[in-house]
């Protein structure tokens, strides 16, 4: 089986206790991570043949990182050696991603130093059938962007599927360029489009009703990413499949999580799922889009695709870290009790 290769930046993520504990303690919880490197792990646990391309600094941090990813059976064969850094990110524990709580330190950073023409993507990219990145890459600056842009022209020169997730950072977005200018013409290559209707409208400029919280109706949300996912299927004519995922904060400190995947014109809907005790935030959404590569990549019909990857992303939440540690049978399994 040809493998899926993962882009992305790898990052270490601090996760202090606030309210002073992790000074009183000396010490705070740190995770290896960043979106692609989540699916990457994802996929390995799952038995999935997947290599990892990132760019890191020679020396011992990243050799003891290498192997440790090499010991989750990840080939990271592709991994570029320049820079001085390993980008970092603050996130206090509990916090979510998306909230204020996160603080980068990622600024030139190995991976986002890299420049266009450095990289061999016809080697990088042999016996690869699968390509994933995500809207982060490009966010980082002008050169990251164009590096991107080079990998999916590569990629789509050797017809292989690509997939992008719509994580929008809005703090990352800082070097002057809107992110559709950037996104739309990296989207034009994708095969299988994950994100949400706000994603959408913030990274492709799709248009998002304003006023669809106010309503707050699963099937005005589930109309609205219908009409998204169509919307971006005209836009790009590449796309073959879109998948929305509807994430709400629940009355019982816990979240209400839904999702939905358009494919051949007709859409697919999940369970609803109310996760009462969060563990960590971080992650679900990555271990959504594995959900969707370990489906397509087997040829499982469009429902079990959607229900296995919902049912991941659910799981995630009970987890620390930011990877996934959940296997296949664990997964099938909630799906039957659920």
């Amino acid at each position: 089986m040809n493998k899926i290769l993962c882009y992305g930046e790898l990052l270490m993520r601090m996760s202090p206790a606030l309210q002073g504990k992790w000074i009183a303690r000396e010490s705070m919880a740190v995770y290896i991570g960043g979106a692609e490197l989540n699916v990457a792990s994802a996929l390995a646990r799952w038995g999935l043949p997947v290599s990892y391309f990132t760019c890191l600094p020679e020396n011992y941090l990243s050799r003891e990182i290498c192997l440790e990813l090499q010991g989750k059976n990840i080939d990271t064969g592709p991994i570029h050696f320049c820079g001085d850094r390993i980008g970092i990110y603050f996130l206090p524990q509990g916090a979510d991603l998306k909230h204020a709580g996160v603080i980068y330190d990622r600024s030139h950073s190995s991976f986002s130093e890299l420049g266009p023409g450095e990289i061999d993507w016809e080697k990088v990219l042999k016996d690869i059938s699968w390509f994933h990145f995500s809207a982060i890459s490009p966010a980082l600056g002008s050169r990251a962007a164009a590096v991107c842009l080079e990998a999916v022209e590569a990629a789509s020169r050797l017809n292989i599927k690509i997939s992008l997730d719509l994580n929008y950072r809005a703090k990352l977005w800082n070097y002057g360029i809107q992110p559709p200018a950037v996104m739309r013409k990296l989207a034009g290559y994708c095969d299988v489009i994950m994100g949400n209707i706000w994603s959408a409208a913030s990274l492709l400029g799709m248009e998002v009703d304003p006023h669809i919280h106010e309503r707050g109706n699963r099937n005005d949300f589930l109309e609205h990413a219908r009409l998204t996912s169509l919307s971006l299927r005209e836009s790009f004519p590449r796309c073959r499949a879109v998948a929305n995922t509807f994430r709400f904060d629940h009355p019982r400190n816990g979240v209400l999580y839904y999702t939905a995947l358009h494919l051949s014109g007709t859409d697919y809907h999940s369970p609803e799922y109310i996760v009462e005790k969060i563990t960590d935030r971080v992650g679900t959404g990555d271990c959504f889009m594995a959900g969707l590569i370990y489906g397509f990549s087997q040829a499982h019909p469009p429902q079990q695709i959607l229900d296995f990857a919902t049912a991941a992303a659910v799981g995630k939440f009970s987890e620390t870290g930011d990877a996934t540690r959940q296997d296949v049978i664990s997964i099938q399994q909630s799906i039957q009790h659920g």
